[in-house]
């Protein structure tokens, strides 16, 4: 197990992915350095060796099994790994991609990040062409990516998705098509060996694969450990409120996790009309099944695209007497005019806060006053690095464990104490 170069886990990062795949490459870089150092002090006590002869001879195992004469850097150092793979994607007049690797990864446990929603202008051919993507412009580019990586010998195949790109078509109602399934079986074909999302929208995306093996994330612990920055969760009367009867599985997570009761809002439909942005949408009635007044209201769902949803909810719930009413969204796509809407809606006093993750890069959220980002980046970087090591995952795909070591705490102080001290042992 190497926590040095030479390493076999390379990262490539399709053009939507590469401001993801950065902030997760920090974090990987911090973990190994941490991993090195803490080896090298276990062993140096066991075995009563001098720390600085134990580095070198870390140092001397790597060089005697890389394929290069040696591992450049110092001998009695730290060598710390690259772990991102120079590459180059080109984007043609007609439309068309084509990704190029400028080293080698023949061999390598390779994991390629893209975010297909990632809407934000990214730069082509070397910086001379500047563009905005479409979802299917980015799968296209990560199919093209994929590829690229098959036919240049890697060794295991990993794609790390935050967004699943097609989740919503994932039930057949008609005369139409399984589109997340579809994906699926082009994975599978392409031997991908791995998937890695957050939150998808159905668990019955998984069931699509036969052998690919699809690790479902979840931001629940980033999400309760910001909502405790923004409430004090020990003196605020808080009562959890699924916005539909879809997420109800979701936000009893988080009522059985804070220990809070759990409200729901019936929404009716009118399926005639397609939602077209936040305000016109095709909610004709909402109900309460619950009590929010005087209380503050904490709602959860996976993703919100216009946010028409959302807002007649948090506008509802205001109605109903809520002090404060604060959402938490694990994959804000904000479609649309959706930040205008959310902007003039925030002015009138309808909402709090807006919880929402990094796994969509959106930097006009990041100026909102209303809106709260939590960084998930470490969690793929546990992850990754587990997968990479064969080591187990179900600290990380549970995460009840620390959920309540940060809620059974009193203060707020205590909160931000126990939350590092999490991160911390993460982090090893």
């Amino acid at each position: 197990m190497p926590y040095s170069e030479p390493t076999t886990l390379a990262v490539v990062a399709c053009p939507g992915g590469e401001s993801f795949a950065n902030e997760v490459i920090t974090h990987l870089r911090h973990m190994y350095k941490h991993r090195f150092s803490l080896k090298s002090d276990v062993i140096s006590k066991r075995y009563s060796i001098d720390k600085e002869n134990v580095v070198q001879q870390m140092n001397l195992d790597n060089d005697l099994h890389t394929s290069d004469l040696c591992v450049r850097g110092m001998t009695d150092k730290y060598r710390p790994p690259v772990f991102k793979v120079n590459s180059r994607c080109t984007y043609f007049a007609n439309g068309e991609f084509k990704c190029e690797l400028l080293e080698c990864i023949r061999g390598k446990d390779v994991f390629i990040f893209q975010d297909v929603e990632n809407h934000e202008p990214i730069t082509f051919n070397d910086g001379k062409n500047t563009f905005r993507l479409s979802v299917n412009d980015h799968v296209m580019a990560l199919l093209v990516t994929i590829d690229t990586v098959r036919q240049a010998g890697a060794s295991q195949i990993t794609l790390v998705l935050p967004v699943y790109p097609y989740s919503r078509q994932h039930k057949k109602k008609g005369r139409e098509g399984l589109t997340a399934a579809l994906l699926g079986h082009i994975y599978e074909n392409m031997d991908v060996d791995r998937i890695i999302t957050l939150d998808l929208h159905s668990r019955e995306i998984v069931n699509a694969f036969s052998h690919t093996h699809c690790e479902n994330l979840h931001a629940s612990y980033q999400i309760i450990r910001e909502l405790a920055k923004a409430v004090d969760l020990t003196k605020e009367d808080l009562v959890v409120v699924s916005p539909d009867t879809g997420a109800i599985d979701r936000n009893k997570f988080y009522a059985t996790g804070l220990k809070k009761p759990l409200a729901m809002i019936y929404k009716e439909r009118d399926y005639s009309v397609v939602t077209q942005d936040a305000k016109n949408s095709n909610i004709k009635s909402i109900k309460l099944l619950g009590d929010v007044k005087g209380k503050v209201a904490f709602l959860a769902d996976d993703m919100l695209g216009t946010g028409g949803t959302l807002l007649k909810a948090m506008t509802f719930l205001h109605e109903q007497g809520a002090t404060k009413v604060i959402a938490a969204i694990s994959l804000p796509f904000f479609t649309g005019n959706a930040i205008e809407q959310f902007d003039e809606a925030y002015k009138q006093g309808l909402f709090y806060r807006i919880i929402g993750t990094n796994a969509v890069y959106h930097s006009e959220l990041l100026k909102r006053e209303w809106y709260i980002s939590t960084n998930v980046s470490g969690l793929f970087a546990n992850v990754i690095t587990r997968l990479h090591h064969q080591q187990s995952l179900g600290d990380l795909l549970d995460n009840r464990t620390i959920i309540d070591k940060l809620i059974k705490v009193s203060t707020p102080a205590e909160q931000k104490e126990a939350v590092e001290a999490v991160a911390s042992s993460a982090n090893v």
